[in-house]
């Protein structure tokens, strides 16, 4: 218990704690956002989680604070982050729907490789290059929206296609490293 309180109490962890807390303060705000400066606010909320998402992976590394709780707590922030503000752009502009439920696919294909690889006695070594990529993709694309709530429906269907996109090349890359068992999975020490 004490290994876990010990690596709870890193500054990533912390950092990927505190994004975590902001997910139901970015509904709230954008759920009841009516004016652009509201919008503007929920916005800046989805600023801060993703500067604190890059912040808390520096710190791990530089800082030699890589941890277990980490390794499998900062995925889980980054897939609820994206799959909120997702839901709750989805309602406000419902031809966000197909790249929900993609997503929900996606992660959800994830999420059973990564218990397989855990039944296995092994862990995927950090993301992919891809799956980073796409996070940054997501988050972009996704803030964009926010900002402009008013947005087009072709604008809007720029932005789904070009997330989509990222996000398939992504899941085949996770799958080829699955698949091929590749040099990114290790052993669980």
């Amino acid at each position: 218990m004490n290994d876990v309180k010990k690596d709870l109490l890193t500054v990533p962890n912390l950092l990927t704690l505190f994004r975590i807390l902001l997910i139901p303060v970015y509904a709230v705000l954008y759920m009841r956002a009516t004016t652009l400066r509201d919008y503007i606010v929920s916005a800046a909320v989805l600023a801060v989680s993703a500067l604190t998402d890059m912040v808390d992976g520096i710190v791990a590394r530089k800082c030699n604070m890589i941890s277990r709780l980490g390794i499998m707590l900062d995925p889980f922030a980054d897939k609820l982050t994206q799959g909120v503000i997702m839901l709750c752009l989805t309602i406000r502009h419902p031809e966000i729907l197909p790249l929900l439920i993609f997503f929900v696919v996606k992660e959800g294909f994830m999420f059973v490789m990564g218990c397989r690889l855990l039944r296995q006695k092994k862990i995927l070594d950090g993301a992919l290059m891809t799956g980073k990529v796409c996070t940054t993709v997501l988050f972009l694309g996704m803030i964009a929206l926010v900002v402009f709530p008013k947005m087009p429906a072709p604008g809007v269907a720029v932005i789904v296609s070009v997330c989509a996109v990222f996000m398939a090349v992504s899941l085949v890359s996770y799958i080829l490293c699955y698949v091929k068992n590749s040099s990114h999975i290790k052993d669980w020490d």
